[in-house]
C-alpha cells in the first residue's frame, strides 16, 4: 500500500469504499489492519490520533503507527505512516503502544518497542515535525526492562503531570500474578528513572474492579467532578485493558476504571494514588486499548477525552461476525471509536460522545417515533420517554439477530450510533457500550422500542 499524502481527506474516501459494512464517521484508512490508538494528543491546533497500523494485510503482523488528524474532530485528514519497525532496531518487531507529547516544542512520541516476538520490550523515543507528519527514528532507548526479577512483562508508556512534575507510568505483569503499574519520573524525555511498582491487584479496590494477570495501555487523567467542589480535591481516572493469558483480541475481562485521588508522599516527593471505586469502561465486548488525552482549560478546567479500539472477528453474544477469510477478503480490521468526554458524576464514571459529533447529523427520518423504527445505515437515535427494554436488531422477513440490548429507565436516554458495521450506544449517567455487527444482503437495522418511549432518528452525513 502507497502512503497517502498528508492532505488525504480520509472520511470523504471512506464514503465511496466498496465494503458496505466499512464505517464512513469514524477515520481509518481505507485498507489495512488497525488496532490501540496511540499518540493521541491536541498539538498546535489539531487534534492528532495515531494507531496501530500493518498497512500490508489485515492480521495483526508488523505493527506501525498510522495517522490521522483533525482541527475540530470533524473533518480528519489521513497521514502518511508515522513509525514503522526498524530493522536492527529496538522496535524491529513493531512500534507498539505509546503516546506523543510536545516536550519543549518538539513533538516527541514514547513507545513500547520489540526485537522479537517473544522479547521484553523498551520505551522507545521518536521526534517528530511541527505538522508531527514526519518523524525521526533513531532507536533511543529510554526506559529499559527494570532488574527487578518480579516484573516478568512491561507494555504501554503513558505520561501524565502532577504537582507540575512529569511522570510516565507502564502497565505490568508480576511472578505472583498480579498485575501491576511501573512508575517513573521523567525529567527528561530521553532518560526515564524508574522509581519502582507503584500499584498492584494486591489492593482490594484494583482487584474487584480491574482484575487482570497483565495491566495494558494504563491511562491516568483528571477529569470533572460533580465531587469535587464538596471536598475540595480533584478526581482522578486510571483505566486499564485488562490482559488475561489467551487473549487471541477476544479480551473476556474488557477495560476496567479505578476513581480516586492523587497526593504527594511527603518522604519521596513522589505521586500516591488510592483508588476509592471502579467498574468497567464499557459495556460491549468489542471495546478495547483505549487512549485518552488530558487537555486543559484556564476558564472550564480539565478535560479528558477517550477514544478506543473495535475489533473485528467472530459474532459475540448472538450476533454474526466475520470469519478469518472474510476478513483477509475484505482487506481491513479495526476501527477507532467516536472521540468520548470523561467525568464522574455520583461516584460513577460517566462517558459521552463529544458534542463536535452532533456535526454529523444530517437529515432527520423520524421524530417522536414509536414501536418498531427503521434505523439506516448510517444513523443517530435518540430514544427517551419510558422505562422498559430497547432492542437493536438487524432484521429481514421472519430473520433476525439481536445486536443491542439494553433496559431504559424513565428519566433516561439512549443515544446510538450505527456507522454500518459499528454501534455505539450511550446512556445517560452511565459508560458507552461499543459493538460490532455486519448486515447481511436484505437485512435492515430495526429499533425495537417499549411502550411510551418514543425515538428520533437522524441520517448521518459527512460536512460539506
Amino acid at each position: 500500500m502507497t502512503d497517502l499524502i498528508s492532505s488525504t481527506p480520509s472520511l470523504a474516501m471512506t464514503a465511496i469504499h466498496p465494503d458496505p459494512a466499512f464505517p464512513r464517521f469514524h477515520p481509518r484508512p481505507a485498507q489495512g489492519w488497525i488496532n490501540d490508538p496511540n499518540g493521541v494528543s491536541y498539538i498546535n491546533g489539531r487534534y492528532h490520533v495515531f494507531f496501530q497500523y500493518n498497512p500490508e494485510s489485515a492480521r495483526h503482523h508488523r505493527i506501525h503507527w498510522g495517522h490521522v488528524s483533525s482541527p475540530d474532530l470533524v473533518t480528519w485528514d489521513e497521514h502518511p505512516v508515522a513509525l514503522r519497525p526498524q530493522d536492527g532496531g529496538p522496535d524491529e518487531y513493531g512500534c507498539w503502544t505509546g503516546v506523543v507529547t510536545d516536550d519543549g516544542g518538539v513533538p516527541t512520541a514514547a513507545y513500547s518497542g520489540v526485537t522479537s516476538g517473544h522479547g521484553h520490550s523498551q520505551v522507545v523515543i521518536s521526534r517528530g515535525s511541527a505538522d508531527l507528519v514526519t518523524w525521526e527514528q533513531i532507536g533511543h532507548v529510554a526506559a529499559s526492562m527494570p532488574a527487578d526479577p518480579l516484573v516478568t512483562a512491561v507494555r504501554d508508556p503513558f505520561l501524565f503531570r502532577f504537582n507540575g512534575k512529569r511522570y510516565a507510568m507502564q502497565g505490568a505483569g508480576l511472578a505472583n500474578g498480579h498485575a501491576a503499574l511501573l512508575l517513573y519520573s521523567v525529567e527528561d524525555m530521553s532518560s526515564w528513572k524508574y522509581e519502582g511498582i507503584w500499584l498492584t491487584t494486591e489492593n482490594p479496590v484494583a482487584a474487584s474492579h480491574t482484575p487482570a494477570e497483565i495491566w495494558e495501555c494504563p491511562q491516568l487523567v483528571r477529569v470533572p467532578s460533580d465531587g469535587d467542589a464538596e471536598d475540595g480535591g480533584e478526581t482522578w481516572v486510571m483505566m486499564f485493558s485488562l490482559w488475561l493469558s489467551g487473549d487471541d483480541h477476544e479480551h473476556a475481562n474488557g477495560v476496567g476504571h479505578l476513581i480516586g485521588s492523587l497526593t504527594e508522599d511527603p518522604q519521596t516527593g513522589l505521586p500516591i494514588f488510592t483508588p476509592r471505586s471502579g467498574g468497567s469502561s464499557d459495556l460491549g465486548r468489542d471495546f478495547y486499548a483505549p487512549q485518552i488525552v488530558q487537555l486543559e482549560s484556564p476558564t472550564a478546567g480539565p478535560k479528558a477525552l477517550l477514544w478506543g479500539w473495535a475489533n473485528e472477528g467472530p459474532g459475540r453474544d448472538g450476533r454474526r461476525g466475520r470469519t478469518q477469510e472474510e476478513i483477509d477478503a475484505a482487506g481491513w480490521a479495526g476501527v477507532l471509536t467516536h472521540p468520548r468526554v470523561l467525568s464522574v458524576e455520583k461516584g460513577e464514571l460517566v462517558v459521552s460522545p463529544a458534542p463536535e459529533v452532533e456535526a454529523y447529523r444530517g437529515p432527520l427520518l423520524a421524530e417522536g417515533a414509536a414501536g418498531t423504527v427503521s434505523v439506516p445505515a448510517f444513523a443517530e437515535a435518540l430514544i427517551s420517554g419510558a422505562s422498559g427494554e430497547v432492542q437493536l436488531v438487524l432484521a429481514s422477513g421472519t430473520e433476525r439477530q439481536v445486536v443491542f440490548t439494553g433496559q431504559m429507565s424513565r428519566g433516561e436516554e439512549l443515544r446510538i450510533f450505527v456507522d454500518a458495521s459499528l454501534v455505539e450506544v450511550y446512556r445517560t449517567g452511565s459508560v458507552a457500550t461499543t459493538l460490532r455487527a455486519y448486515p447481511a444482503p436484505g437485512e435492515e437495522w430495526i429499533l425495537e422500542l417499549p411502550e411510551g418511549a418514543a425515538a428520533s432518528v437522524w441520517e448521518l452525513r459527512l460536512p460539506e
